[in-house]
Formats: structure tokens, C-alpha cells, sequence
């Protein structure tokens, strides 16, 4: 599943759109393609995992779920869920979710909570997880409403890069580690667009997909674990399991 990161970098890829006119919209998405055909982009904005395509009358919001890919100006031997063509140059998305939601974005989203938004507010995440003090460490990184944009390879690394359990409760964290948890989530983002930009993600990996800790030299253990039940790897020598006694 595409994180945040990810999603910025389409929503850079897509920006030379932006003022042109659709032209015709087509694919297999069960919205109403004759509302997009002649719109206007007024704009491209990016929410957590979703794109946002802004038009006059409508949004077209984008998320590429599991599996889900883009191609710009070219195209998959696939039916697209939608392609929005121009007078040059075409947009084509597949095997994603793609509704049209009504209204005045500012309104319907609440930027303070994107990771890798200007508004983002660190103060707002932490209210937010002291009021979910049983909730997994593991599912609270994924908490869209807390961490909008936060997947699971952002997940494990940020708990690795602190040392903390994934099976750490919120409630059982020192304030001072619950402090790391948010600012980590949101500098290590940022870190992983950089990397992305440069093809150069994996390399930087130090938990997700590994099997050997680099501090402690011993196998990483592995396990579907929390309520959302995503792979987690970590180490059970240097990240602590706090829980409440």
C-alpha cells in the first residue's frame, strides 16, 4: 500500500495538469464519468493515502489501496478504474478506489492530522493517542486519524528507530517516548520522500522486510500482530515492551 510519501510524489508527477482541461474521463470506477469530461483542474492535493484531483464542481479522491498503481502519459495492458485524458498527455490509475465527494475539502479534512502536511500538528496527535491508552503501539502508527499517511513500513522503522515494542501499549509509554513516537513518525516520512525521490528507499530499510537487527546482530522476529494484523518485524532485545503493570 502506497504511504504518504508516496502519494506526495504523485501528486508532484501530476502537477503539470493542473489548469488543464479533462477532456474525456473513462474506466471502469462506478462514479459519473460525463461530470469529470470538461472540468478544470483547479488543483492536485494529497490527504494521508489519498490523492485528490480538485475541480470546480467535484473532487475526484484517489487511493491506491493494496495494490494499486498510476501511469502518466502512458499506459498498463489493463482497463484502468479511470483515465482522465487532456489535449496532451493522459492520467491512468488501476486497481484503486475512486469515488467523487461533494464540497469544500478544508471542510471534509482535517489537515493537522497529515504527516507530511504544513498544518501538521504534533500537540493534536498526542491528545489524540493519550485518549487510546490500551491501543497497540503497532495500531497506533496506523491510526489514520491520528497519523494520516503512516503505513507499515514507516511503522516498523519508526518503532525500531526508537526501540520501542510493537506490542507496547500507548497508555504504558513515558511521555517522553510517546514525545519520539510522534515526532519520529512525521521526520521519518519525510526522510523516506527524500529516499524515494533518490530510488534509493531500500537501502535505508533497518526493520521493515529484514532479518537481522544491525544493533544487536540477532534475528529480527516476525508476526502479524494488532487489531489492523500487518507484518511487524522487530527485536525483542532492544525495543522495550512497556505495558501498564
Amino acid at each position: 500500500m502506497p504511504e504518504g510519501p508516496s502519494i506526495v510524489i504523485l501528486r508532484e508527477e501530476a502537477a503539470p495538469f493542473t489548469g488543464r482541461t479533462i477532456r474525456r474521463a473513462e474506466g471502469n470506477a462506478k462514479i459519473d464519468m460525463d461530470r469529470l469530461a470538461g472540468q478544470r483542474v483547479v488543483a492536485f492535493r494529497s490527504f494521508g493515502k489519498q490523492f485528490l484531483i480538485e475541480l470546480p464542481d467535484v473532487t475526484v479522491r484517489i487511493h491506491l489501496l493494496m495494490f494499486g498503481s498510476y501511469r502518466i502519459d502512458e499506459r498498463k495492458d489493463a482497463v484502468p478504474r479511470l483515465r482522465l485524458t487532456f489535449d496532451e498527455g493522459e492520467l491512468n490509475f488501476y486497481t484503486c478506489s475512486v469515488r467523487l465527494l461533494e464540497g469544500d475539502l478544508d471542510e471534509l479534512y482535517d489537515w493537522r492530522t497529515d504527516v507530511m502536511s504544513a498544518a501538521w500538528n504534533p500537540a493534536l496527535a498526542r491528545k489524540r493517542l493519550r485518549a487510546m491508552p490500551d491501543t497497540l503501539a503497532c495500531d497506533a502508527l496506523l491510526d489514520q486519524t491520528v497519523f494520516a499517511g503512516v503505513g507499515n513500513i514507516i511503522k516498523n522503522e519508526v518503532l525500531f528507530r526508537i526501540r520501542t515494542h510493537p506490542l507496547s501499549t500507548i497508555g504504558a509509554l513515558p511521555a517522553r517516548k510517546l514525545g519520539e513516537l510522534v515526532e519520529q513518525a512525521r521526520q521519518y516520512s519525510f526522510e523516506f520522500l527524500e529516499w524515494k525521490r533518490a530510488f534509493v528507499l531500500r537501502k535505508h530499510w533497518l526493520a521493515h522486510n529484514q532479518s537481522i537487527c544491525p544493533r544487536d546482530h540477532v534475528k529480527f522476529h516476525r508476526a502479524y500482530l494488532g487489531r489492523t494484523n500487518r507484518r511487524s518485524f522487530f527485536c525483542e532485545l532492544c525495543q522495550r515492551r512497556y505495558v501498564d503493570a
